[in-house]
């Protein structure tokens, strides 16, 4: 009898939990659309780009300039004089070396803007979702990439990318 008392008892409680769950509205959005979509995003990435092209233009001018006197010392390496060929060989390496850093190094710069302006984003996106989930009785905001199914009236997307275009209107990456 003790054990059939406290089974009803766990079933009373279980049911009763599962039934409070119910109430909870979830909604989700989609994370990757709102960055690459908002005003900012866009913004962020038209700099990001014009500034790769840009310094893809320079380091191919850098290049041509580099082969040029590669090609240019080996022609002339019966000519010259053996230590004087060292030099020039040593003087091409020491601006090769130079060319790899500087372009390694723009290439840091831009992923290092590119994860500051994803950091910005993020950071004016977190309010606009708390202030969403508290003014619309929303218990949980979920990424839409974590969501099999889900009705059209749950995604919040173009929502949050509305206020952040009004928030957030651009980023400078400068």
């Amino acid at each position: 009898m003790k054990h059939l008392v406290k089974i009803f008892v766990v079933t009373f409680f279980l049911t009763f939990s599962t039934y409070s769950l119910a109430e909870q509205k979830i909604v989700y959005f989609d994370l990757k659309y709102t960055l690459n979509n908002s005003s900012a995003g866009k913004g962020a990435q038209d700099q990001l780009k014009k500034m790769f092209s840009e310094n893809q233009k320079k380091f191919e001018k850098q290049e041509k300039e580099l082969k040029k006197f590669e090609t240019d010392l080996i022609a002339k390496k019966s000519v010259l004089l053996k230590e004087e060929y060292q030099k020039k060989a040593d003087s091409l390496r020491n601006k090769v070396t130079d060319y790899q850093k500087e372009r390694r190094e723009s290439l840091d710069n831009i992923t290092l803007k590119r994860a500051n302006a994803k950091e910005q984003l993020l950071n004016k996106i977190n309010p606009i979702l708390k202030k969403y989930s508290n003014d619309n009785n929303i218990s949980v905001i979920l990424n839409s990439k974590s969501v099999l199914f889900g009705s059209e009236d749950s995604d919040i997307t173009k929502l949050i990318v509305g206020q952040l275009n009004k928030e957030l209107p651009s980023i400078n990456l400068k």
